[in-house]
């Protein structure tokens, strides 16, 4: 049965079914895609949330020096690049990751990353869908028409936010109200969901809180989606047109409010500043391995797959670098922390208008995300079914759009039914841990083909740098500098020292008793007016980190409310000990096998970026493959058709 486990198709008998072709219809899909289209849907998929709303947070954080915090990130991302273009040329099929998996480890790690892409492709689409409601309501709000009396049209928050938003908003206010700050004092984002949930209609108990607008636009792609290939590349170019014309006028205009005494201190929180924003620029560039979906309705694929990925990657990699230098050059870093961040600074400098035609841009550069990323997900389920391992109509296609046309509307409703009620951290993270996941194994999957003689080779070739003579001393490198310059992070990393809770977790997990208790030990500070009414977030968060650790020293409060230690603290260690433990092995394999140094450093940046991520996410990660193990048992393994022909085979 393991032998069975991992049966792999060859590239010689991928390219001879595609050539036949398959489905109940005609031959294949339309091929209608060029160099031009694949780029442009490059840009449709990275460009989104992260120019509009990320940036803000990884400039307050790193400051100008952000710039190279998007080089790092492109770097990292375009290691990954190439072993896609490396595969997307060998194998010109559509499939992405999961069929790139089929031919270098097998069927059920196959199976295993193609169950994975739905979360960067479907789940990921939840995410846009969230945020293009929340882009899409603040614009309404926004319009003002004196005239016909429109002060701004509003769509209540029940109605444009999720369930579990709301109600953590709602038990978040509660606790912080409990710990003496005022409804005025708590940040707007925790109003706006406690609100949503106070407001909202009840049945019995149960509060009616879903985001309408992200119904409404993913019904709206969805159908777009299905009618065919040419329509969705025809309004993807022109949404790209348009965000395009907005940042290259954003640029334009800014560069004259550039005072470059805002980029003094360039870095002023060190490297440390600017790496922290690593999570959220990755959102930045995920969706360029999208276009190896489409590879099927290319023209020339094993030319124009690798220059459409990594045209994309260089030309969004020059705008991020050039936006981040405007944003800190026309204000200064520390008030870049915002969700719109764009319409933010010129509504510091007075240009009303601009503001307004960043929002408009927004809701166009989120859907033309949500365009691509509807399109990818069926795609991979259609090479799933051409496979046997789902249903055959799965891999139906449409008679006249010549779309995978079940695939596309199961799709529109496992993405539109989440995004009413789904957490946006929730879906954002299985998103990110989702796409990390393929982009290593696409990088191992180069690794493990790179010296096999009976693998057909296309026109693109990773450029080949012997990972011996870097790997090693990298990683040498990275122990010195851990137990010199980072001697105590290190000591403390290793022997698990008791970590210090942060003040909003800790005061917002005390109970009445507890937080009585704390009070009263505030108030007892000299620092504090007597008779005033105590905020105890407020009071804590306001301290340096020594007068924090001395108060909470002193406190009464149970020993574990105050500090993570133990069990607790070690266990989200456990993937970056994973991460440390497969470093070891790829430097060991690196000088054993000769490894290429691009896919070994894609590989290892992707993993790291996989292990900033907390343990929840990991676990949440391994329920879903889980999941997806047993329906492979249960459907997958008995139809798959490479098991079929080779029992075929063997029995004639």
């Amino acid at each position: 049965m393991l032998k069975n486990l991992f049966r792999k198709k060859s590239v010689n008998k991928i390219l001879a079914d595609a050539a036949k072709g398959y489905g109940d219809h005609e031959p294949s899909l339309h091929k209608t895609l060029g160099i031009r289209d694949l780029t442009a849907f490059g840009i449709a998929a990275i460009i989104g949330a992260g120019i509009f709303s990320t940036i803000g947070k990884a400039s307050a954080d790193g400051g100008p020096a952000v710039i190279f915090l998007f080089i790092f990130t492109a770097v990292a991302c375009s290691f990954a690049a190439f072993a896609y273009a490396e595969f997307a040329s060998m194998v010109p099929v559509s499939g992405s990751a999961y069929t790139y998996s089929y031919v270098a480890f097998g069927e059920l790690v196959a199976w295993i990353i193609g169950w994975s892409l739905i979360m960067e492709y479907a789940i990921g689409n939840i995410t846009v869908a969230i945020s293009w409601s929340d882009y899409f309501t603040g614009l309404l709000s926004s319009i003002k028409i004196p005239a016909l009396g429109i002060n701004g049209i509003h769509v209540p928050d029940w109605a444009s936010m999720d369930y579990l938003t709301a109600y953590n908003g709602h038990k978040h206010a509660e606790a912080l109200l409990n710990a003496g700050k005022s409804m005025g004092n708590i940040d707007e984002a925790t109003r706006v969901a406690a609100n949503a949930w106070n407001t909202a209609p009840q049945l019995g108990s149960f509060h009616l809180v879903a985001d309408i607008p992200a119904l409404a636009i993913i019904i709206f792609i969805t159908w777009l989606v299905y009618r065919g290939m040419k329509e969705s590349r025809n309004a993807s170019n022109a949404m790209v047109i348009v965000k395009l014309a907005v940042i290259l006028l954003v640029l334009a205009v800014g560069i004259f409010y550039v005072d470059t005494e805002n980029w003094n201190p360039f870095a002023p929180n060190g490297i440390s500043g600017v790496l922290k924003g690593v999570s959220a620029v990755f959102f930045a560039y995920i969706g360029f391995d999208a276009i190896s979906t489409t590879a099927e309705e290319c023209k020339n694929p094993q030319r124009d797959l690798p220059r459409g990925m990594m045209w994309a990657i260089v030309i969004c990699t020059i705008l991020y670098i050039a936006i981040a230098l405007v944003l800190t050059g026309i204000v200064k870093y520390n008030t870049l922390a915002v969700g719109d961040p764009l319409a933010y600074v010129f509504d510091q400098i007075d240009l009303k208008l601009m503001s307004g035609i960043i929002a408009v841009s927004a809701v166009f550069a989120m859907a033309s995300v949500l365009l691509v990323f509807q399109m990818g997900q069926p795609r991979i389920w259609m090479s799933m079914s051409r496979d046997g391992l789902l249903p055959k109509s799965f891999s139906k296609i449409h008679p006249k759009y010549k779309t995978p046309s079940f695939s596309t509307v199961v799709v529109g409703f496992v993405v539109a039914i989440p995004s009413l009620f789904m957490n946006l951290t929730t879906v954002t993270d299985l998103c990110s841990i989702g796409t990390l996941f393929a982009f290593v194994l696409v990088c191992a999957g180069v690794l493990v083909l790179q010296n096999r003689p009976d693998v057909q080779r296309g026109k693109f070739k990773i450029p080949y740098v012997n990972a011996k003579f870097v790997i090693p001393v990298l990683f040498v490198g990275a122990i010195i500098l851990a137990f010199t310059e980072f001697n105590k992070e290190t000591m403390g990393f290793i022997s698990n020292t008791p970590k210090v809770v942060n003040p909003v977790s800790f005061v917002t997990s005390l109970n009445s008793e507890e937080l009585t208790t704390i009070k009263q030990e505030i108030s007892a500070s000299p620092v504090v007016l007597q008779g005033k009414q105590i905020d105890a977030e407020a009071y804590l968060s306001n301290l340096n980190a020594e007068q924090y650790e001395n108060f909470l020293s002193k406190s009464t409060v149970d020993y574990h409310k105050k500090y993570e230690s133990g069990w607790h603290l070690f266990k989200h260690k456990i993937p970056m000990w994973i991460f440390l433990i497969i470093c070891a092995i790829i430097t060991y394999l690196s000088i054993r096998k000769n490894l290429s140094l691009i896919p070994v450093l894609g590989l290892i940046s992707c993993l790291y970026m996989m292990c900033e991520l907390e343990l929840s996410n990991w676990i949440g990660f391994g329920i879903w493959l889980a999941v997806g193990l047993v329906i492979y048992f249960f459907y997958g393994y008995k139809h798959s058709k490479l098991a079929k022909e080779e029992n075929g085979a063997l029995s004639h």
